[in-house]
């Protein structure tokens, strides 16, 4: 096959991360962008060489030249776009979180099923990072034995970037489904994808966005509002796996804390490892507890590295040449925890799955 015609559908901040990542694969032609701002997508066109630009998304899967589309707008349009890419026979890169609901993603899964073979990828990019590849391999040799604990927590002190990031009608939540998404897909992914039984969370809405906060810049969407705001700033739960591993996760836009923190870390009974904030195995060898360090270029997540090796997978598997690590099923799954952790919160109450 020649070149694989590649739209964007969303032209905000991160379609950025796709488009250059397409750019540096040889085997795609970036051929449409689409944004509901329509100056913006001719930028983007302009910028990547793509011959056309959109308004609407329709428009742009109507045209029978486009192979693909990375979908990179606001969560509360995800399901919607993905189903009608699909209907359009596009093969589907959706950016994280696969959408807002759960039903929402039941629906997305049952369209890929009737789609006669169309792959759709959730953008989970993390797992895509050399430093995540490097343990996977650790840990399906069975260096690490049984994984049954794992933590997260990537915290913000002031990090809400306001806009749709913190409207709950377009995000569908704050840190916990921005933030929290990746790493609880990470230690899910690393853990080996275990089936949920319990989750107890909670959420807070204590500081909001925290505009009266001086001398300290941050990220702010392009509709920051700082008047504006109906999302969490504080996540953190507690999930129960059938196979009775478990995993902790707290995730912030705003708290009082000292500094940033990404951390991440899984234990088994015959090691551990630590892969944020730098890749780290912990094992044992002559009685002696040691700590390893893997030589690689870049122990912490490479964004660049991650999303480049995303879309060259993606890329791989519209030529068929292999299958998504990243599948609709696994959308879903992280979709009921996320669900499962504002329920509970919202129920006051640890919630079950059958």
């Amino acid at each position: 096959m020649g070149k694989i015609k590649v739209g964007v559908i969303g032209a905000g901040s991160i379609s950025d991360m796709h488009f250059e990542s397409y750019k540096n694969n040889m085997d795609v032609e970036i051929y449409a962008v689409c944004d509901i701002n329509e100056q913006r997508a001719r930028e983007k066109a302009d910028k990547y060489g793509a011959e056309k630009y959109y308004k609407k998304y329709q428009d742009l899967l109507i045209d029978p030249d486009i192979d693909a589309v990375s979908i990179c707008t606001w969560n509360n349009s995800h399901a919607e776009i993905s189903i009608a890419a699909l209907q359009a026979g596009k093969h589907v890169l959706v950016e994280k979180p696969l959408c807002k609901t759960v039903e929402e993603a039941l629906k997305i899964e049952e369209a890929v099923q009737e789609s006669d073979g169309k792959t759709l990828q959730v953008g989970f990019v993390r797992r895509f990072g050399t430093n995540t590849q490097v343990l996977k391999k650790f840990i399906d040799s069975g260096d690490l034995g049984e994984i049954y604990y794992a933590k997260a927590s990537c915290i913000r002190a002031l990090g809400n970037p306001g806009g749709w990031f913190a409207d709950k009608e377009r995000s569908g939540g704050g840190p916990l489904i921005d933030l929290g998404v990746h790493v609880l897909d990470l230690c899910w992914y690393l853990m080996g994808k275990p089936k949920v039984k319990s989750i107890s969370g909670n959420t807070y809405n204590k500081l909001g966005n925290r505009s009266n906060v001086e001398n300290k810049t941050f990220y702010k969407a392009a509709d920051y509002d700082p008047d504006k705001n109906t999302v969490e700033d504080l996540a953190n739960a507690i999930i129960r796996f059938e196979n009775g591993a478990s995993l902790m996760v707290d995730v912030s836009f705003t708290l009082h804390v000292k500094e940033e923190l990404i951390a991440v870390s899984m234990f088994g009974d015959k090691g551990g490892a630590e892969i944020e904030p730098r890749l780290q195995l912990v094992t044992e060898k002559n009685n002696t507890i040691l700590n390893v360090t893997p030589q690689i270029d870049s122990l912490s997540f490479d964004f660049n590295k991650g999303f480049q090796n995303e879309i060259d997978h993606f890329v791989s598997c519209v030529k068929g040449e292999m299958e998504t690590i990243s599948p609709v099923q696994d959308g879903v799954e992280i979709m009921k925890i996320l669900a499962g952790i504002y329920e509970s919160s919202e129920k006051g109450m640890e919630i079950y799955f059958d």
